[in-house]
């Protein structure tokens, strides 16, 4: 599964989207510099039913911002993502080619 589909995935389970996820970990402290991936994966396993896939994606995303490295970009893998920087204002708004 690619980042951006691990995204997809939690708003359809969440009904949240990347960003508002990201509100709520900085609104915690999730979001420090230092913070445990671990405790980002408690909070949201807790609180929003997400498993160790799904979170890791997030923390990433708190910890690095939305860019991924392009080794990920292009291919026919199933990880393979269409660009190095991830949606996070939900499914619905993302734009398209």
């Amino acid at each position: 599964m690619s980042f951006q589909a691990y995204l997809d995935a939690i708003e359809d389970r969440t009904g949240l989207t990347p960003r508002q996820l990201i509100a709520q970990a900085h609104e915690r402290g999730l979001d420090a510099p230092g913070t445990k991936a671990g405790d980002v994966l408690s909070w949201l396993a807790q609180e929003h039913g997400l498993g160790r896939g799904h979170g890791m994606a997030l923390v990433h995303v708190l910890k690095n911002g939305p860019r991924i490295d392009s080794k990920h970009v292009g291919g026919t893998g199933t990880h393979r993502d269409e660009s190095d920087t991830l949606w996070l204002d939900g499914k619905a708004t993302r734009p398209t080619g």
